[in-house]
Parts: C-alpha cells; structure tokens; sequence
C-alpha cells in the first residue's frame, strides 16, 4: 500500500510540474493556447496571470515532493499538500472549467486517499 500511494502521490506531483511548465512557459505558445483553449489576444493578455498560477502549482509539486522524500514520516506533509491540490481542484472546477475536477481534484483525491490507507496500516 505505501508504495502504490507513493507512485500515485509522485503522478500528482509530475502533473502539477507539467501545469507548471503549461502555465509559466508554453501559456502563450500554439501548445498552450490549444490546450486551454485561449485566443491568441487574451493569452497574450493574461501571460502573467499564467505565470502566477503556474508557480502555485509548482509549490504544489515541491511540497509532494518533500513528502515523498521524507519516506513514512511526510504523511503529514503528503496530506496537506495533496489536500491542497484537492481544495485547489475542486474551486477551480466551479470557478474556470469542470475539466479541473477530473485533471487535479480525482487524481490528488486517490493519492489522498492511498496516502491516509497506507498510513493506517503502518504497523
């Protein structure tokens, strides 16, 4: 159980990096706007914006990270930040794009929960 939680918490943290990547360096690219699907005009306009959001995700991504590498005694660590993500998702859903619930709230809500299953049964 530790390591499945492991690996699904590591996932969470290599797609906050991605969004990182997304937000911070390609939002005014081809790739990015067709990814989020902005015109060229307003991903022009909100590039810093982007830039902002996209270094939130990268603390995301840092704080999973820490976690993991503090091995069983980050649980605490994992759970904040993986409820963070969580909390993160789930407003972004119900302010910018139901997508958001299924691309980062799902995914940090399994790891949450693998992470907390592995904590209970840690001997």
């Amino acid at each position: 159980m530790h390591t499945l939680a492991a690996l699904a918490t590591a996932a969470v943290a290599l797609l906050h990096l991605y969004f990182l990547v997304l937000e911070m360096f390609l939002w005014d690219t081809p790739r990015g706007r067709r990814t989020f699907g902005l015109t060229p005009e307003f991903s022009a306009a909100s590039k810093a914006l982007a830039a902002n959001q996209g270094l939130y995700n990268g603390f995301l991504a840092a704080g999973l990270a820490w976690g993991l590498l503090l091995g069983p005694e980050g649980t605490a660590v994992k759970t904040f930040f993986l409820g963070c993500v969580v909390v993160a998702g789930v407003f972004g859903a119900a302010t910018a794009s139901r997508k958001i619930l299924f691309v980062q709230a799902l995914p940090g809500a399994i790891a949450l929960a693998l992470v907390l299953l592995a904590a209970r049964a840690a001997p």
